[in-house]
């Protein structure tokens, strides 16, 4: 064998072992498509809930309460770029609050203060009634 003979049979099962990997790599991509179609579509909703943080339902809840269409909206594009990838991280409240608030929806919180009092927490409205009333 000459040495273009040996350089031939080695292009050759390079060129071989590219069009397996090709083809276990297609082969991959059906099974994968197959199962996407066979599982049943997750409702944005709850694709979107199990990307909450701290305080996230609540913000999300408070939005839906307050703004009813353009939440659905918001959830449905925030479900798109979870199932793409886009968005991998968790969404804490503040995240999707400010997001809410970047779009235009002034979403609103309940605000609570709590202050310790005698090794206990108070909110601040009980204290300030409490104090008026010792005033009196």
């Amino acid at each position: 064998m000459s040495e273009e003979d040996t350089e031939l049979e080695r292009l050759k099962a390079k060129r071989l072992a590219e069009m397996q990997k090709n083809i276990a790599t297609q082969q991959e991509i059906e099974k994968t498509q197959e199962l996407v179609k066979e599982k049943p579509l997750e409702n944005p909703r709850d694709l979107l809930v199990n990307r909450l943080g701290f305080r996230g339902l609540e913000v999300l809840e408070n939005a839906e309460s307050q703004f009813p269409n353009e939440a659905k909206i918001i959830i449905e594009k925030l479900s798109e770029l979870i199932k793409t990838g886009e968005i991998s991280e968790i969404l804490d409240g503040g995240k999707l609050l400010a997001l809410f608030r970047s779009v235009g929806l002034s979403v609103r919180m309940e605000t609570k203060i709590h202050i310790e009092q005698d090794g206990k927490f108070v909110s601040l409205s009980d204290k300030l009634r409490d104090k008026s009333s010792v005033d009196k």
